[in-house]
């Protein structure tokens, strides 16, 4: 039987933290007179440890089969990492903690999807019902806090991403373990599975996708201040792109039992073209703006659901966390670190224009690598039943 409010609280907890954190941390390090540079590099700590750290977390969690005892570790470390930055505000504290922090935080995303997708077996399709609570919670914590932080210190983001984390480390002791899910498939090595060409299509353009986020997800908030926006609005925008990402959730197994995850993924790239030219040159134009973000149901919902669909079906039996590992670790990490690193030297000079304009031309590349890596007659493949 599916725990699936085991499963929901859990990710619950983990998306309101990244709700708490994301939009409204690097406002914090702003406020402490960080330049564009340093909050650049240290948000990107978070995939840079996302790089490594997820592959070695899930090797030694299927060595030894203990994807919970490690999840669980993920969680009481991350919260013990998090509590340097209550202790100082200088740089170098600061890029410790958070490597510290982003280290053992990395472990997580991979072994708790590898664990719904063995709990949830043949209903694969079922993910997005999950996932959901994710979304939900990530509107709540980006909604109350936004909301809040036009009335408070801004140093208030501190203690309620604390108190998030000791929520995800709480669910994280009801987390049930299963059995991988298509253990009759062992034999595949992970080399084999990777000289796939569509395999490898798959991954760079997913490297690219997340290096055409890396902008929006340390400058985003920052973008919209700085253009007039106030707080709470700031809010309501990702709030509003969250809101897509559900409905699009919601709506994923109809639209993955008429649609292939290839046509999926390529009109998700397609659309993340789009998008980042809006958001970069209609900062004067709320519904230019309101439009960009409903687009994060696709270029974020809509794609992650498919992409990691796809990993789990490609990356078999005892090469499942591995598999959404290496997904994570080359697109959340390398993809995500690139895009972010870049954005912090680009937005000062050309500026944020042409910085989030960068952020199109990586998903156009990555578009392109997926559709000629990947056969559009290989499509039927990675169809759901």
């Amino acid at each position: 039987m599916l725990p699936y409010w085991r499963l929901s609280a859990y990710y619950f907890f983990y998306f309101g933290f990244v709700g708490a954190f994301s939009p409204y941390f690097a406002l914090y390090l702003q406020s402490i007179s960080l330049s564009a540079a340093e909050i650049a590099l240290l948000m990107s700590m978070m995939q840079l440890m996302r790089i490594v750290a997820p592959y070695m977390w899930s090797w030694l969690a299927e060595h030894f089969g203990k994807r919970v005892a490690i999840l669980r570790l993920s969680a009481l470390m991350s919260l013990a990492g998090f509590t340097g930055f209550f202790m100082t505000t200088e740089f170098g504290g600061l890029l410790a903690a958070m490597a510290l922090m982003a280290f053992f935080w990395s472990a997580a995303l991979p072994l708790i999807e590898g664990l719904t997708f063995s709990h949830l077996g043949a209903e694969g399709h079922r993910y997005g019902s999950v996932r959901v609570w994710g979304s939900v919670s990530f509107i709540v914590a980006v909604l109350v806090l936004g909301q809040a932080l036009d009335h408070v210190a801004i140093e208030s983001v501190l203690w309620v991403t604390a108190a998030i984390l000791g929520g995800v480390l709480l669910c994280s002791f009801f987390v049930p373990d299963a059995a991988s899910t298509q253990a009759g498939h062992v034999a595949m090595n992970l080399r084999e599975v990777l000289q796939r060409r569509e395999v490898r299509a798959l991954l760079g353009a997913c490297f690219l996708m997340s290096a055409a986020h890396g902008a929006f997800y340390v400058f985003y908030s920052i973008y919209l201040v700085g253009a007039g926006y106030d707080k709470a609005l700031v809010g309501w925008m990702w709030t509003l792109g969250v809101v897509a990402e559900i409905i699009v959730f919601m709506l994923m197994p109809r639209i993955m039992r008429r649609f292939g995850l290839r046509s999926i993924l390529v009109f998700s790239f397609a659309c993340a073209v789009l998008r980042f030219v809006l958001i970069g040159w209609g900062a004067g134009s709320l519904p230019v703006l309101l439009f960009a973000q409903v687009l994060h149901g696709v270029t974020f919902g809509a794609y992650h659901a498919a992409a990691i669909a796809v990993v789990n079906r490609w990356f078999t039996g005892r090469l499942q966390s591995r598999g959404q590992a290496l997904y994570g670790s080359i697109s959340f990490g390398a993809g995500g670190m690139l895009g972010a690193l870049l954005s912090g030297y680009t937005w000062d000079a050309p500026g944020p224009e042409w910085t989030f304009t960068f952020g199109s031309v990586f998903a156009l590349l990555g578009l392109a690598w997926l559709v000629r890596g990947w056969p559009a007659s290989a499509q039927d493949e990675a169809r759901n039943p």
